[in-house]
């Protein structure tokens, strides 16, 4: 199966929402590439979650630059693709928490939002954007399971706070189609009718997007 017309579905979340799992589905059932959140490959993940102040402009550049490239690889790769955690996240709500929470100096996420609107005036939105909702129980039973020691100690206070700007940020999302799954109800992974209704959901507001040929 082809996701119809479109180029880039972009899968968006709090930490622990099933995000990847969404874009492992997604790539048994249809034609698409996925392009994975390079969180193994931060070099200053570990020393963030040990001392913000210091590492958060270090990490949040990280993720920035690869995130960038990520999407630029999307824009290029043939067919369809399934980008895990998007760039606008990464500026509107992970970088912007830490700037409200001191962690990031005003100098600091000045610079940072610099380069980030630098970088997607060059990029086009994806297609889709996919938005993950999940209570704080869920999200921890999950950050449980999956064991990345840097993420056990986050203080449910921070993970509340990720969960509020995620939804102002989602209802305030305009730069493409959008469609909102709440993974704490439903259970794309084992249960058949949720996978049918997902792929229904989704099928329909893409089958709606204009064909390349036709918007260029």
């Amino acid at each position: 199966m082809r996701i119809g017309p479109a180029r880039c579905i972009g899968i968006s979340g709090n930490i622990g929402t099933g995000k990847s799992t969404l874009v492992e589905f997604l790539t048994k059932h249809f034609r698409v590439q996925p392009l994975y959140e390079p969180n193994d490959e931060n070099p200053y993940l570990a020393d963030f979650y040990q001392d913000m102040p210091r590492w958060a402009f270090h990490s949040q550049v990280f993720f920035l630059v690869r995130k960038f490239h990520l999407h630029r690889q999307s824009e290029a790769t043939p067919g369809c693709v399934v980008v895990d955690r998007t760039i606008y996240e990464d500026a509107d709500i992970f970088a912007a928490n830490l700037a409200r929470m001191g962690v990031l100096s005003p100098r600091e996420y000045g610079t940072y939002r610099q380069m980030f609107q630098t970088f997607v005036d060059l990029l086009r939105p994806p297609d889709l954007m996919i938005y993950l909702r999940c209570g704080l129980s869920s999200i921890r039973q999950r950050v449980a399971l999956r064991g990345r020691p840097e993420e056990q100690a986050i203080p449910d206070a921070y993970l509340k706070r990720l969960n509020r700007m995620y939804d102002q940020w989602y209802s305030n999302w305009h730069l493409s189609p959008s469609l909102v799954l709440r993974t704490d109800r439903i259970d794309y992974v084992s249960d058949l009718v949720d996978q049918a209704d997902v792929l229904d959901a989704i099928e329909r507001i893409v089958g709606r997007l204009p064909h390349q040929d036709d918007a260029e």
